[in-house]
């Protein structure tokens, strides 16, 4: 004799499972597990100061100035602490944390590790041109003070009052060209710096003027030492410098 009550009940349980079934299969359907990337922003800095120039001195020619650096966020896109602040205490608070990156002084760059400040920040420079570099290498990356192939020069931040730089001053040396005749400083075609910031991320740079308003071709009648520069950051932890995963 067939049990009416036990069909109905394997019928009810087939049909919950068989749902269940259609309800898991479509979950796995909607599902993302690989998030589409999100393209990383190229953002400018325009006419960050560095530390320029108030005259010259009419004995010497040299540029009068407060010999100071600018100190600079990526994060923010934004000046941490100017050349101008001349303040020692103030210097000394803004200048010892991990909030700035780089920093600019006349033809300098310094960035916020090693002998330069606390923070994680090294750096290299690739022969590359900026859009070409999508990916940060995974080694190269010198701190201020370990390159031994540059001269010493001033820091004032840090723990030493000499020390050698990630990035190399002089023409020809790391980022830009003196032109004497002319008397311009150009940034060199083709050559890109990437970097590790003071927190760890990775971001590249290319330095587009060293003159105030970025004019093309640079030219000797606008005020130096201004950067103008492009740079990507990536904050997701990887090296990818084109996209991002984050959703921050």
């Amino acid at each position: 004799m067939i049990n009416i009550k036990e069909t109905v009940s394997n019928y009810r349980n087939i049909r919950f499972m068989m749902m269940a079934f259609i309800i898991f299969v479509a979950a796995c359907d909607s599902a993302d597990p690989d998030p589409d990337p999100i393209p990383l922003e190229t953002q400018v800095a325009e006419d960050v100061p560095a530390d320029p120039a108030s005259g010259r001195d009419p004995t010497t020619g040299r540029a009068i100035s407060n010999n100071l650096f600018t100190l600079y966020d990526l994060d923010a896109n934004q000046v941490v602490l100017s050349s101008s602040v001349t303040d020692p205490a103030q210097r000394q608070s803004d200048s010892t944390g991990t909030v700035w990156d780089l920093g600019f002084k006349s033809t300098t760059i310094i960035f916020n590790g090693g002998s330069s400040g606390p923070g994680e920040a090294s750096a290299q420079i690739l022969r590359q041109s900026f859009d070409e570099v999508v990916e940060a290498p995974a080694a190269g990356y010198i701190s201020d003070g370990e390159n031994a192939d540059c001269p010493q020069v001033q820091t004032p931040i840090g723990p030493r009052p000499g020390s050698t730089l990630a990035i190399c001053t002089g023409s020809d040396n790391g980022w830009y060209n003196y032109d004497s005749n002319a008397g311009l400083i150009s940034p060199i075609p083709g050559r890109t710096i990437v970097m590790k910031t003071a927190t760890g991320n990775y971001a590249s740079l290319r330095i587009l003027s060293y003159y105030r308003g970025n004019p093309n071709p640079p030219d000797t009648n606008a005020p130096s030492r201004y950067y103008t520069f492009e740079f990507i950051i990536q904050t997701d932890g990887s090296r990818d410098l084109r996209n991002t995963v984050s959703m921050k």
